[in-house]
């Protein structure tokens, strides 16, 4: 069989050609005016009219990598933490924060025993009422 003696078995379908005058009225078959009736039209994707409208700020900007420090008052040491040394994993065990989380002691609250911290950030505040109550801040 040659390319030339291939037949379709089936009747084909003549396509509707508009816009082009004749017996179809004034618009030939397009309707009325607008972006629809013109030749070679394209609808403008939404996206691109989302953008269009969005402010946009000059400037290289980024999220800082370091977060601000978790901040735990003395008082709810007081309560959650049993254990008398205070570090990271003190914390991370009595559930006050996720591992890897910077954490800065604060001074609100009362402190009623002794106790060390060790590599934490503490305010001027908490480092007063640690040492009134016996403990010491390294």
């Amino acid at each position: 069989m040659q390319i030339h003696e291939i037949k379709i078995t089936y009747k084909r379908k003549s396509v509707k050609r508009v816009g082009r005058g004749g017996k179809r009225g004034t618009t030939s078959g397009r309707g009325t005016k607008g972006q629809k009736a013109r030749a070679g039209h394209r609808i403008r994707p939404a996206e691109r009219d989302m953008i269009q409208r969005i402010p946009k700020l000059r400037g290289y900007k980024f999220k800082s990598l370091e977060s601000n420090p978790i901040a735990i008052n003395l008082g709810d040491l007081e309560k959650k933490v049993k254990a008398n040394i205070i570090n990271t994993g003190a914390l991370i065990k009595s559930g006050l924060i996720k591992k890897g989380e910077s954490v800065k002691i604060l001074g609100n609250g009362e402190l009623k025993r002794a106790l060390e911290f060790q590599g934490l950030a503490v305010s001027a505040s908490a480092i007063k009422k640690i040492e009134a109550a016996g403990g010491k801040v390294s």
